[in-house]
């Protein structure tokens, strides 16, 4: 059988890092646009998109802000647009839709559970902030839970899967996550082909380990069979290692600055697009082609480009 294409993601800016850890972090929706758009030309398929307050890059939800890129990032590319419907910790559920509702669009993560997100050992390296509001963020982690209810998971799937025509990019942090896709599943709620993200390295999440990635592919494949597609993200300095490893193993790979600042030990990505460069010459050397757009939208059965709303 021949061997599938290898499907980029780039994950563009995320809620995790914040303005003092990078110079290159895009916080404005033209920053945003611009290095979402460089990084589908560097080969990246999928587009994972958040949004920034642009006077101070605090994680927004506001859909007016969102749609001062998406529909530029359309008319320049023709990746795949996924945004998501995880926003940050902070954030309600109502603020965490308000985007995607608004538009529409053929993909969006879905984080498969509630969990600890642990942001706050950031503090320890960094003596001075650009914005009060990033220690704070940080620090709110600790005593705070990413609220995903099964009532949650639920309405996002409704609302956006029936809704919209919406498919998802399954997030789950660990191996219950696992299960709980099983559950919908079986509950006709979700229907192959399923596009599951292993997360690694998130702490409160399962650790960033060869062992957890094979365990974690054998159990979906327990659970799935060749009804899904996996790809990997691993934290900070996990990134490539892990994502190498998931392509090695049939997998898809994920990048970007909401995952990773680095492009190499003590080396600051400058941009988005430097890391999935990084990604093509690993998958250059495995002898991997990379799926264009059109590829992954047939892998995965998106309803395409022409079906949104921005």
């Amino acid at each position: 059988m021949a061997r599938k294409k290898v499907i980029i993601t780039c994950a563009v800016t995320g809620s995790v890092h914040t303005p003092t850890m990078s110079p290159y972090l895009p916080v404005t929706p033209d920053e945003i646009a611009t290095q979402a758009i460089d990084a589908a030309e560097a080969g990246a398929s999928i587009l994972h998109l958040h949004a920034r307050d642009p006077q101070s890059g605090r994680p927004s939800a506001d859909p007016a802000v969102f749609m001062q890129f998406l529909p530029r990032i359309k008319q320049a590319c023709d990746a795949v647009i996924n945004i998501s419907t995880g926003g940050s910790s902070v954030m309600t559920l109502d603020d965490r839709l308000a985007a995607a509702l608004r538009a529409e669009p053929e993909m969006c993560s879905l984080n498969m559970g509630s969990m600890n997100f642990g942001l706050f050992p950031a503090l320890d390296r960094y003596t001075a902030w650009q914005h009060d509001w990033e220690p704070q963020l940080l620090e709110a982690t600790r005593s705070t839970i990413f609220k995903n209810t099964f009532a949650d998971m639920e309405d996002i799937l409704k609302r956006l899967g029936e809704g919209c025509g919406t498919r998802f990019e399954f997030e789950c942090y660990d191996v219950g996550h696992l299960y709980t896709l099983a559950h919908f599943r079986d509950s006709g709620l979700v229907a192959g082909p399923l596009f599951i993200q292993f997360v690694f390295g998130v702490l409160g999440g399962i650790g960033a380990d060869p062992e957890n990635l094979t365990h974690m592919k054998r159990i979906a494949d327990k659970l799935f069979g060749d009804s899904y597609d996996f790809s990997v993200l691993a934290a900070g300095r996990h990134q490539m290692p892990m994502i190498s490893m998931a392509a090695a193993m049939g997998g898809n790979v994920r990048v970007g600055l909401e995952d990773s600042l680095m492009l190499g030990r003590g080396e600051l990505a400058r941009s988005n697009a430097d890391q999935v460069r990084r990604i093509r010459t690993v998958l250059d050397a495995l002898s991997l082609d990379v799926a264009t757009p059109a590829e992954a939208r047939s892998m995965l059965a998106l309803k395409g480009g022409d079906r949104v709303a921005f």
